[in-house]
């Protein structure tokens, strides 16, 4: 049958309508049926007729009521669809909400087309960063992008454009870390939150890990406890599990380690444990001295924690980006116990100018350099950073023993180089 027999045309008024057929039946059995308005030309009706029955043939066709789907109640499929892990749903779902939906609340899917996408960005940038603009913009891309070909014809969003104006990405401003810079951290979280403020900064330095993976840290998990004291939960693990046995832990010939399993994170309110971030489980080698005072450390206490907050609890549950790292990195006065409502004494905190004012994330970045510094293998630096080595090299790719004792040596070479300068015997 000749699509032309699906193509209606009739004459109301001064103007004609086309009717074509969807090719879907209502569910009494009847044809479902689309239409257009206000032609003056028969011919030119009918060909409109035709070009939706072609679209239609080749799956590329918006119906009339797929395209006016209010861009809300779009929003709310697409959020219902997501399955990420917990922090990546989460920042979708925020952006959606802040910035998305609350602009967009009013079109329908179709009307969010190139000119739209460009008016948003416009708007975004005006009212926030870039960094978060760039990454509203990513998650609106993703939104419309799984609305084509059924809500939209195509995609509205500009990838690789060259036209408007030139703006320079803007990097982060870095120093070179040196262990000198840690140890005033760590006398700093020292003063701030005990021996264990010291041993956090040294421990990230030292090791690269995330803070919410720090903040996560548990007894069980650490040296000198791990991994004799491994929960062994997974059955499918049964290998790695005694290939650790022979490989890290206290005693000779083993190589002191501590275990990343988790992070935590706040899900409606609550402090709970995730794996971590992009699933990077690993194995963290440490050199002698941070075995020295993990082990100095956890016989000071008795927290699950490893690095207990000031009055108990996981580093998690309080603000530390706020509360804790800013003295810690740009320095306090001291504090009399009593005095402009003080709960205890504290000394002051001297300013460390390589950190004020910046990320306590920086330490991660100034573990890498040091891996780079020293020339370890990329397997062994990305591994040990918690990033998936690509390509063939992280198809053939190992982390050897004698790769993990090298990274051990190189990091207490540059903390026995740091006790030498300042006049201490050597750990």
């Amino acid at each position: 049958m000749s699509q032309d027999q699906h193509i209606y045309v009739e004459w109301r008024g001064g103007t004609c309508r086309v009717k074509w057929w969807t090719g879907d039946f209502h569910e009494n059995g009847r044809k479902r049926h689309e239409s257009k308005g206000g032609f003056t030309d028969e011919t030119e009706a009918f060909n409109h007729g035709r070009d939706k029955m072609y679209e239609i043939r080749h799956g590329t066709h918006v119906s009339n009521r797929d395209g006016a789907t209010r861009m809300s109640d779009w929003l709310d499929d697409w959020l219902n669809s997501l399955d990420h892990a917990h922090l990546t749903e989460k920042g979708y779902r925020s952006k959606v909400e802040t910035h998305i939906r609350p602009y967009f609340r009013r079109m329908t899917v179709a009307d969010v087309d190139v000119i739209a996408y460009r008016a948003f960005r416009k708007h975004i940038n005006s009212v926030v960063g870039a960094g978060t603009a760039k990454n509203v913009m990513m998650v609106l891309g993703m939104i419309l992008d799984d609305a084509a070909p059924k809500l939209i014809a195509t995609s509205p969003v500009e990838r690789n454009r060259k036209r408007g104006k030139y703006t320079k990405k803007t990097k982060e401003r870095k120093r070179d870390l040196s262990p000198e810079v840690v140890e005033r951290l760590a006398l700093n979280a020292e003063i701030f939150f005990g021996y264990a403020g010291y041993v956090f900064i040294w421990t990230m330095a030292s090791t690269g890990m995330r803070p919410a993976e720090l903040y996560a840290l548990t007894r069980e998990y650490s040296y000198p406890t791990w991994p004799a004291s491994d929960p062994r939960a997974d059955p499918d693990e049964v290998e790695r599990y005694a290939e650790e046995m022979e490989r890290y832990g206290k005693g000779k010939d083993l190589m002191p380690a501590i275990r990343v399993e988790r992070q935590v994170q706040h899900e409606k309110g609550e402090l709970r444990f995730f794996p971590p971030k992009y699933g990077s489980y690993r194995t963290l080698v440490v050199p002698p001295y941070l075995a020295e005072m993990l082990e100095k450390l956890l016989a000071s206490h008795d927290s699950k924690w490893v690095f207990p907050a000031k009055w108990g609890g996981s580093l998690g549950s309080v603000a530390f980006d706020y509360e804790y790292w800013r003295p810690i990195a740009d320095g306090a006065d001291a504090r009399v116990a009593g005095k402009e409502g003080a709960r205890k004494s504290r000394a002051a905190m001297p300013e460390v100018p390589t950190f004020k004012g910046k990320r306590l994330y920086l330490l991660r970045h100034g573990h890498k350099a040091w891996l780079d510094e020293d020339a370890h293998s990329e397997f062994a630096v990305e591994t040990r950073m918690g990033h998936e080595v690509r390509g063939m090299g992280g198809v053939y790719g190992s982390l050897t023993v004698a790769m993990e004792r090298a990274i051990m040596k190189a990091l207490q070479e540059r903390y026995d180089g740091l006790l030498e300068r300042l006049g201490k015997p050597k750990s």
